[in-house]
Parts: structure tokens; C-alpha cells; sequence
């Protein structure tokens, strides 16, 4: 057992870094937004108003969409990094830059994604979804060292 704390103890600190990084993903996600993700999702849970049930369900795929594409970029940071520094400069570029994506398919698209979700239009949070998915595994790919 001695033997595996030095694992342990590497284990303990890319964790300690990654969950942080995650943490301030999802902020960047919820500040730069100008609808409210989580007030959202909250008021479709208390309701039976379909036009609520269906904003929270938009801005929860979009949301969750956001998370999933930052940790397969995080997951592939810590695969890949020559230390912690480089987790942190890898895990912020990928944060950043579903930011980006995310204003990019905005300008992209015949529709406003930040004025379809608020209003419960889930096909396009689960398409946003499947954006940022896509976009943090081609990220996810780009590291290397």
C-alpha cells in the first residue's frame, strides 16, 4: 500500500486542480449566457407550465452539453499535460473556447440559440448540446505535448 501513495498523492492533486477548472467552466458558462441556466431549470421543476418545462429542459441539455465538451478537453488535458500548470493552461483555453464556439454558432445560425432556449425551444438546446460535445472532443484531440 505504501508503495501506491506517491499515485495517490498525484491522483489528489490533478484532481484538486480539475475540479476548480470545472467549476470556473461552468461559471464562464452561466456569466457569459444572458438567460439563467440554473433559474431556468429550477422554474421548470416547480411548474406545470409547458412553455417553463421546456426552457428547463432547453437550458439543461445546453448546459450539460457545455460540461460534457469541457471534461472530455479536461480529461484529455490531464492525459496529456507535462504538469499542473499545463492542466490549468489547457483547461482555461478549453473553457474559452466553447465560449466562443458557443457566440459563433449564435452569429451562425438563422435563429438566436440565446433567445430560443429561454423561450423552451429544446431542439435547440439539445442541438447547442451536440455542439459543444463536438467541440470539446476536436479540442480534446488538439492536445498534445
Amino acid at each position: 500500500m505504501l508503495e501506491q501513495w506517491p499515485y495517490i498523492v498525484n491522483f489528489l492533486a490533478y484532481l484538486g486542480v480539475t475540479i476548480p477548472l470545472m467549476i470556473v467552466g461552468i461559471l464562464l458558462f452561466l456569466f457569459t449566457t444572458p438567460y439563467r441556466e440554473y433559474q431556468l431549470i429550477k422554474e421548470g421543476a416547480d411548474t406545470d407550465d409547458p412553455r417553463k418545462v421546456a426552457a428547463a429542459k432547453a437550458a439543461s441539455y445546453d448546459l450539460g452539453g457545455k460540461i460534457l465538451g469541457l471534461s472530455l478537453v479536461l480529461a484529455s488535458a490531464v492525459f496529456h499535460s507535462a504538469g499542473l500548470v499545463d492542466l490549468v493552461v489547457w483547461g482555461l483555453i478549453g473553457a474559452i473556447f466553447q465560449v466562443a464556439v458557443f457566440y459563433l454558432f449564435e452569429l451562425l445560425t438563422p435563429f438566436k440559440v440565446v433567445a430560443e432556449i429561454p423561450k423552451g425551444n429544446v431542439s435547440v438546446g439539445i442541438f447547442a448540446a451536440f455542439l459543444s460535445i463536438a467541440t470539446g472532443l476536436l479540442m480534446a484531440s488538439l492536445i498534445s505535448y
